[in-house]
């Protein structure tokens, strides 16, 4: 590591030198101070893959600065999810606290649960009144899924997944005991109640358990001849993958999806997150390229508007959106802030979660190019969405907000803003 450290030193050194700049006006430039630099310049300091984005761009190294101090990977891979005969145990305390567990039948009998209180819903008598209001239960269904996505914009994600869980769970029994004619509505209906299922495991940090519904919801989809779902699952894989600081493993993922027949808006997706993938690797051409074409397959989309639409739903463009965030991993903090300033006034006011994700980040722009008071005002803002929401990935960007103005903790803004903010990271790390 203090080797790579030195091949970046010297190279941030030999670049800044051919550009002209003292170590003061490069630290202008990146909003970091001399100090700092010059300790990063003689290999004392490592270079944060952030520094290394901002001083490529600075530098137009096109991408050579950032290649040398890669985003690491510091947890292990995810285990593949196993789907064979299994049971769902879930668990519900008085103390609000949930928990979801499949296991298999042999280990239930094993464990000497014959016990448990079951109820069955597989009586065969049922069968001509299920398929006598078969079309009832899925304009029900499909009506209460927009509702549960809106209170998952208003509330914890560990609040809703118990009956995402559930919800998936009677669709998927009531498609067993219906015709062929409603059986394939209600079964595509359940994978997305299991994708967005394992949505909200990830909001809660539980990427095991989100690549577990999203697996679930492909079997449920291709169960329901929606064979176009298959290819999600390396979507979400990929953003799962970005999360955890795995860009190789987030652009392999992302480009299968891309490359495969899937709809064009799985693909549009997986377009945009191969875009981030590239510009965590500093590569602007790419990152451009693949934001442009996630723009193409998207306008082509021709999903049915009868079924819940796949991916964001609560952002009127998001390849701007991504495109202001893609912008500010580039090293360009203030074309970010631009960017994210205009889109995210488009969010409905009801989209508390989004708003969270989106003003962090437009909040940690602000503060990377150099707008602290913007920064800290934005980010006053939006606290108290973010408390009310209790994201897993929320929490992420803003902890890497926190980090950057500690940078400037002398600045009065930064310190009005500190108790608050360290409350909503101690809110969220407890959560």
């Amino acid at each position: 590591m203090l080797e790579q450290s030195h091949d970046f030193g010297q190279e941030l050194r030999r670049r800044r030198m051919a550009a002209q700049l003292s170590l003061e006006q490069l630290g202008q430039r990146v909003h970091y101070s001399k100090s700092q630099l010059s300790k990063v310049e003689r290999g004392l300091k490592r270079p944060s893959p952030e520094l290394a984005r901002l001083c490529d761009a600075q530098l137009k190294a096109d991408g050579a600065l950032a290649e040398l101090v890669p985003v690491e990977c510091s947890r292990p891979p995810l285990p593949r999810p196993v789907h064979d005969d299994e049971v769902w145990l879930m668990q519900l305390g008085k103390d609000g606290s949930s928990s979801f567990r499949p296991v298999t039948r042999r280990d239930v009998i094993a464990a000497g649960a014959t016990s448990v209180l079951t109820m069955r819903a597989g009586d065969p008598r049922l069968q001509s009144s299920v398929d006598e209001g078969s079309e009832t239960v899925v304009d029900a269904s499909r009506l209460m899924f927009d509702q549960f996505r809106r209170f998952g914009q208003a509330s914890g994600p560990a609040s809703v997944l118990p009956s995402l869980i559930a919800q998936t769970h009677s669709l998927e029994q009531l498609a067993l005991r219906t015709g062929p004619r409603t059986r394939r509505s209600l079964l595509i209906l359940a994978s997305r109640y299991a994708e967005y299922a394992g949505w909200m495991a990830q909001e809660c940090g539980d990427d095991a358990s989100a690549l577990w519904w999203t697996e679930r919801a492909v079997q449920l989809a291709n169960a329901g001849q929606d064979t176009g779902l298959a290819m999600y699952a390396h979507v979400r894989g990929s953003l799962i993958s970005l999360y955890r600081g795995d860009v190789a493993q987030a652009a392999q993922l992302a480009t299968r999806a891309l490359e495969s027949t899937a709809p064009s808006r799985v693909r549009g997706l997986a377009a945009q997150h191969l875009a981030q993938s590239r510009a965590v690797e500093g590569d602007y051409d790419s990152c451009m390229r693949s934001l442009d074409r996630a723009r193409e397959l998207l306008a082509q989309d021709g999903a049915d508007a009868d079924q819940p639409v796949l991916g964001a739903s609560h952002v009127p463009d998001v390849v701007s959106m991504f495109t202001g965030w893609c912008l500010y991993d580039l090293g360009r903090p203030r074309q970010a802030a631009e960017s994210l300033d205009v889109e995210t006034r488009r969010i409905p006011e009801h989209a508390l979660r989004t708003r969270a994700r989106y003003g962090v980040r437009r909040a940690l722009a602000h503060a990377g190019a150099g707008d602290i008071d913007q920064a800290c005002a934005v980010a006053g803002d939006i606290l108290p969405c973010v408390r009310l929401t209790r994201s897993a990935t929320v929490s992420a960007d803003l902890r890497r907000l926190s980090h950057t103005l500690r940078r400037h903790s002398r600045q009065a803004s930064v310190r009005a803003l500190a108790p608050e903010l360290g409350s909503a990271l101690a809110f969220s790390t407890a959560s």
